[in-house]
């Protein structure tokens, strides 16, 4: 005699089998897919430099024993590594004088090219930066606000720009001025992006 519950067993689980298989078959269907990747590493991002070095190893000017009408000068060549352009300026932030003695210090700065630090051979100048007095230049050009210039460096090193200081002890210095020493001037070349 048949047992009425293995009829039913036998109609009801093929169903649940059926559902079991068929996403078995859709599972590694959708496993077997193919794909395939690109990739573009080693990404960064480095910020430009406005680096500016001069060739000098001390100072351009020491001068003893000074006497009226004295003269002398020195070069120096500025270089710049930026990748962009700059826009330089030359001026000193040394402290106020207590005397009048630096300006009977005549000074005359030219830009121009050629020319190294300690050897003025070969300098050719394109303008003149500034002519007057030590005393005018220290109080007037105190920041790159104030500075003399600008001058363009161009982007892409090297750059360069050469500058002529040519100076001399008037010869109108009064007897006073024996013995007199100016303060330590500090000449400042700042380089700027170009706006």
């Amino acid at each position: 005699m048949a047992r009425p519950w293995l009829n039913v067993l036998a109609q009801v689980v093929p169903v649940p089998l059926g559902l079991l298989l068929s996403g078995a078959l859709v599972w590694g269907a959708t496993n077997a897919d193919w794909s395939g990747t690109s990739s573009n590493s080693g990404n960064t991002w480095t910020a430009a430099s406005a680096g500016l070095g001069n060739d000098s190893r001390k100072p351009m000017f020491s001068i003893e024993d000074m006497r009226p009408g004295d003269a002398g000068s020195n070069c120096a060549r500025i270089k710049s590594n930026a990748e962009f352009p700059t826009a330089l300026k030359l001026y000193s932030n040394s402290p106020n004088w207590p005397n009048d003695f630096q300006s009977f210090v005549n000074l005359r700065i030219e830009m121009g090219s050629g020319g190294t630090f300690g050897n003025c051979d070969g300098f050719t100048p394109h303008r003149t930066a500034f002519d007057g007095t030590l005393d005018e230049f220290v109080n007037l050009h105190t920041d790159f606000r104030t500075g003399v210039g600008p001058w363009t460096l161009p982007g892409k090193p090297p750059n360069s720009r050469s500058f002529r200081f040519a100076w001399k002890f008037s010869p109108s210095a009064p007897n006073g001025a024996q013995g007199e020493t100016v303060n330590e001037v500090t000449f400042t070349w700042e380089a700027r992006e170009r706006e």
